[in-house]
């Protein structure tokens, strides 16, 4: 679980770096955030990933929730355009690292049936 929670937060922590770099168009204070954000979040995947996730995983989750909730983000606070194909390619690239997940999981249920049987 404490792997998940890593990802989450590594997620969490990007999406507000990117943020922070829209808003420091506007004001150059927010460059702290932005190095802040990323650096926090490099430190949390690569901790989500000693704890056991793989990368496959991690990157393509931690790549897909970021672009889904910068762009959500993205239009709630700087009312960029969200448009009908966009969302649509939001929904293709989570569905598609969902079923990477679960791929993942089957190959790693494969490699222990298989480690077990000898």
């Amino acid at each position: 679980m404490t792997r998940w929670m890593l990802l989450g937060a590594a997620i969490v922590t990007e999406v507000a770096g990117s943020l922070a770099l829209k808003a420091a168009l506007g004001h150059a204070g927010w460059y702290l955030l932005v190095v802040l954000g990323y650096v926090a979040a490099f430190v949390l995947i690569l901790r989500a990933m000693r704890a056991g996730l793989g990368l496959g995983v991690a990157y393509g989750i931690w790549g897909a929730m970021g672009v889904a909730l910068t762009a959500l983000f993205g239009a709630l606070l700087f009312g960029e355009i969200i448009t009908d194909v966009m969302v649509l390619g939001l929904v293709l690239v989570v569905g598609g690292v969902l079923l990477v997940q679960l791929g993942s999981q089957r190959a790693l249920a494969t490699r222990s049936r298989q480690e077990a049987a000898g």
